[in-house]
């Protein structure tokens, strides 16, 4: 089965730029604007949307996104939204929607039942931050089942036997995670990220989307210039916080701008 995100990876490279890969959590401020705000991220320039429902345990979110979170909890978000929300978006745009998501929601709600929802409302795939594949056996046969893309995660200090893991297992792209510790905008990206894509080349990775740090449209060229996408979330989330979805459009087209100077 061809993976959704993979064409549309793809399908940027064939107009001689990088993905962009945008993330926002569900239910911020509120599920009918966190629906909105997703469309406005479509449509101005994002490849792949990047969904997260919220989670009261939220390990790797830097502030700005953790009280995002705090935020649609405490309007109600319920897991259920996810799937809610995934359909009005998949109604209205045409690029792929991931789930980023923490296991035990999933594990709580069942992965046959979790993969068989998200299916069923258009989702793409998980992106999974918490979870490596040796211990997710259920979610790869579900998604095997469903066509669901599944994003591991791979890190600078992996050793070359889980990044060939993570490779293996992954579809879609490989979520390159450009510096250790949690999300949020940093001035300097690391360098780690530039040798673990080359890392990931050379065991076989198709696609390599670099995460965590990339917050300005200068940032996403840089790494759209080894990569194959960026992958930005708390500067997006800032945006839609102080300028509303208007200024989260705003945001989200400077920094589609960045994709265009990739060496393809």
């Amino acid at each position: 089965m061809t993976s959704r995100v993979a064409a549309a990876i793809d399908a940027a490279h064939a107009e001689g730029r990088g993905a962009f890969v945008g993330y926002l959590p569900l239910g911020f401020p509120d599920l009918e604007t966190s629906i909105e705000a997703a469309v406005a991220l479509a449509e101005s320039g994002a490849d792949v949307l990047e969904l997260g429902p919220p989670y009261s345990d939220p390990v790797m979110d830097g502030v700005v996104i953790q009280e995002a979170t705090q935020v649609a909890l405490a309007a109600g978000f319920r897991l259920r939204d996810t799937f809610t929300a995934v359909r009005a978006i998949a109604a209205r745009v045409d690029i792929p929607i991931l789930v980023m998501t923490y296991w035990n929601p999933v594990l709580q709600y069942g992965v046959d039942r979790f993969a068989d929802d998200l299916a069923a409302a258009g989702g793409a795939g998980l992106i999974t931050p918490d979870i490596t594949p040796d211990a997710a056996p259920d979610w790869l046969a579900a998604s095997e089942r469903t066509g669901l893309d599944r994003v591991f995660l791979a890190a600078p200090m992996s050793t070359d036997e889980r990044l060939r893991m993570i490779v293996e297992a992954s579809t879609g792209f490989v979520y390159t995670v450009s510096t250790m510790g949690i999300t949020g905008e940093r001035t300097e990206l690391d360098a780690a990220a530039r040798t673990l894509v080359g890392r990931l080349r050379e065991l076989g990775a198709v696609h390599a989307c670099v995460g965590i740090g990339i917050s300005t449209p200068d940032q996403v060229a840089g790494v759209v210039d080894y990569a194959d996408g960026a992958i930005v979330g708390t500067a997006l989330v800032r945006a839609l916080r102080d300028g509303g979805v208007a200024g989260l459009a705003d945001t989200a087209r400077a920094l589609a701008a960045g994709t265009a100077r990739a060496r393809v």
